[in-house]
């Protein structure tokens, strides 16, 4: 367990004083930008609450937002300067690479981060105390996608993976599930193949089901557009476990082509009545339907003004805390605990969906399936 000691501007705060969390989100290229938007949405509402309900010991609390553009180096510059600012935690950040050397530096530091959508399993190299997550780990949901695929009769599955640990863990998984039910998973190297190129390899592989593992937009957009102009590949489903269809810009990009795509989504069948309310003012904040990072968004500020009221601001009291945890989010009711293989403090789970755009109305999503 970490035991480092407190990051420098960690001192002593005076009663009814300000109490600031960094948040860390892609807001600019090459980031999934629409992910950081809805992240900050849910961010920034949960903390408008939060005032309005008496703060933190009086005092407000502030959001202090740092873009790390899906920029690992980035992102450990500003988990270092958000330290020295003195900031009592950290949130945020969509994207796995980018929160594993976050997690890295916030726990070298001794400062703790509530990570709110990042599902990379190895959060961290060795178990910390520093760190918790709300995503479901990578294993589970993308378990959960691989049962998704198999109960719709797929058993041969190829992947157009870009270069990352990121999606080479997805792959490793996917491969694992499915090979214990007579599946297979063909690789197709979507850094080396254009568009045309990999739907040729597609055609070779006779799979029956092309799992996008790769950047959004690009090169998703251009890989499903090439799929669903090929007529060769008629029958070929096309999958994005890693949420690319759940963002309006999908929708606006690909038009009907974007429809049909399964995809996994952190949401209940039905919201509660908190989860009804929240979804209510993202609406109005967003301009459109909230996607299940803003609530993600929202459920790590809930959890962390829970924490910063009840231990206060002091860094060490925080970072012990999350085991004491329990509070109502949108999604449910919000726990930790430590979950084998999983070096980070565990909401185990936040529900699961598989859900596509409905190709009768691409605005509208259906659910296929619930882990």
């Amino acid at each position: 367990m970490s035991t480092s000691p407190m990051p420098p501007g960690a001192e002593e705060r005076a009663e009814g004083s300000s109490v600031r969390i960094g948040a860390l989100l892609p807001l600019s290229r090459p980031g999934w930008v629409e992910a950081g938007r809805h992240l900050l949405a849910g961010l920034e509402l949960a903390v408008r609450e939060v005032n309005a309900a008496g703060g933190i010991g009086g005092g407000a609390l502030e959001l202090v937002v740092r873009d790390t553009a899906a920029d690992p180096q980035r992102a450990g510059a500003a988990v270092e300067e958000l330290a020295r600012l003195g900031v009592a935690a950290l949130a945020g950040e969509y994207h796995s690479v980018v929160a594993r050397t976050a997690a890295a530096r916030a726990d070298a530091l001794g400062l703790p981060f509530l990570c709110s959508s990042a599902v990379l399993d190895a959060l961290t190299e060795q178990p910390t105390d520093r760190v918790a997550r709300l995503a479901p780990a990578q294993s589970h949901g993308w378990q959960v996608y691989a049962d998704f695929l198999l109960g719709a009769g797929h058993r041969r599955i190829a992947v157009a993976a870009a270069s990352s640990v990121y999606w080479a863990s997805g792959t490793g998984i996917l491969r694992d599930r499915l090979a214990g039910h007579g599946g297979a998973v063909v690789e197709l190297d979507a850094d080396a193949l254009t568009p045309a190129a990999l739907c040729e390899a597609l055609v070779d592989s006779r799979a029956t089901a092309l799992l996008l593992l790769v950047g959004h937009p690009e090169p998703a957009v251009s890989i499903v557009t090439a799929v669903r102009r090929d007529r060769r590949l008629a029958g070929v489903m096309l999958g994005a476990p890693a949420g690319q269809p759940e963002f309006a810009e999908w929708a606006a990009l690909l038009g009907d082509d974007g429809a049909g795509v399964p995809f996994l989504r952190y949401l209940p069948e039905r919201l509660g009545p908190l989860g009804t309310r929240v979804e209510a003012a993202l609406r109005e904040r967003l301009g459109g339907a909230p996607s299940f990072v803003a609530f993600e968004g929202y459920d790590t500020v809930a959890v962390l003004a829970a924490m910063l009221r009840s231990q206060g601001p002091e860094l060490g009291r925080t970072a012990e805390s999350w085991p004491r945890v329990d509070v109502e989010g949108t999604r449910g009711r919000i726990r930790f605990s430590r979950t084998p293989g999983i070096s980070v403090w565990q909401w185990a789970w936040a529900p699961v969906q598989v859900v596509d755009r409905d190709p009768a109305a691409p605005d509208r999503f259906r659910v296929l399936h619930v882990g």
